[in-house]
């Protein structure tokens, strides 16, 4: 049998159980076609990068499959039928990942916490290094030079 990843994306009305169950679901035809789910991950409700089908987001749930063709036909075939599904992919892979998949490792990383002697953003740019500052800007070629007023100084 070949192994597969397989990532629907269900719509953004219907709840966190309900995608779930709808996994479920995706499981259940899967072992009845000769097939197994090694491994599901919910990724949760994201924003999608262009509307789909007049959703702006939704339940992302990847598959780590492990079938014959036969049942991933009768799986995407399931997909496409599904009204709360909005779109779905399947890929296949030499080998399944161990561990968590790269979506659930940038869920990590988003945690950095302090990030150091970073400079502030209240307009306080800090120490230039080496390069000193600017000085004053050249005149403009399109106006003529102004004599500086109180309120530039």
């Amino acid at each position: 049998m070949a192994f597969y990843e397989n990532v629907f994306i269900a719509r953004q009305d219907i709840s966190a159980q309900q995608a779930e169950a709808l996994a479920a679901e995706f499981t259940e035809i899967v072992k009845n076609n000769g097939g197994s789910v090694v491994r599901q991950e919910s990724w949760g409700l994201r924003s999608l990068t262009y509307r789909v089908k007049k959703n702006r987001k939704g339940h992302y749930v990847m598959l780590s499959l492990d079938c014959p063709p036969a049942a991933l036909r009768e799986l995407e075939r399931n997909q496409r039928i599904n009204e709360d599904v909005i779109r779905f992919l399947t890929v296949r892979v030499e080998a399944l990942e161990e561990g968590p998949s790269a979506m659930l490792q940038s869920r990590d990383r988003n945690d950095r916490g302090d990030r150091g002697d970073r400079p502030r953003r209240d307009g306080e740019r800090g120490d230039r290094g080496d390069r000193g500052d600017r000085g004053p800007r050249p005149p403009r070629a399109d106006r003529a030079p102004r004599e500086m007023g109180a309120e530039e100084a």
